[in-house]
């Protein structure tokens, strides 16, 4: 995936996760907004997948188990959802956790909790 797919996918996610927080507002539950963006996305024609297994691997190349990513768009970005005041280092340190042991370079974190959208965007370069 090119650079410019990333942005133009990114693009299309942060729309799409503004026109869900305008509707629902925050308040709900992760699940409820993980369900919004998942069906608007694809009725955007988007591929993504809900709760996509993602494997976690050693340093040499052993398999150490799963992780389920939120939404798991394009076979190449990870987004990772929450609902809640603030994005805390710890999320941050999820998402990063995620794309280091996955070998996955795109990864958005969303928030739909606190009354203004978070969206923001990482990239791993040097995730293997």
């Amino acid at each position: 995936m090119q650079d410019d797919d990333v942005k133009q996918l990114c693009d299309t996610i942060r729309e799409t996760s503004f026109e869900i927080h305008r509707y629902h507002r925050n308040g709900h539950l992760e699940k409820i907004y993980e369900n919004a963006l998942f069906h608007r996305l694809r009725k955007k024609g988007v591929k993504v997948e809900q709760q996509h297994p993602l494997s976690v691997y050693d340093e040499d190349g052993t398999p150490l188990g799963d992780f389920y990513a939120d939404l798991f768009v394009n076979g190449k970005l990870i987004v990772e959802l929450k609902a809640c005041q603030a994005i805390a280092n710890e999320h941050i340190a999820q998402l990063l956790g995620y794309l280091r042991a996955s070998r996955m370079e795109h990864g958005l974190l969303i928030n739909f909790g606190a009354p203004k959208l978070q969206i923001k965007k990482y990239v791993l370069n040097d995730y293997i």
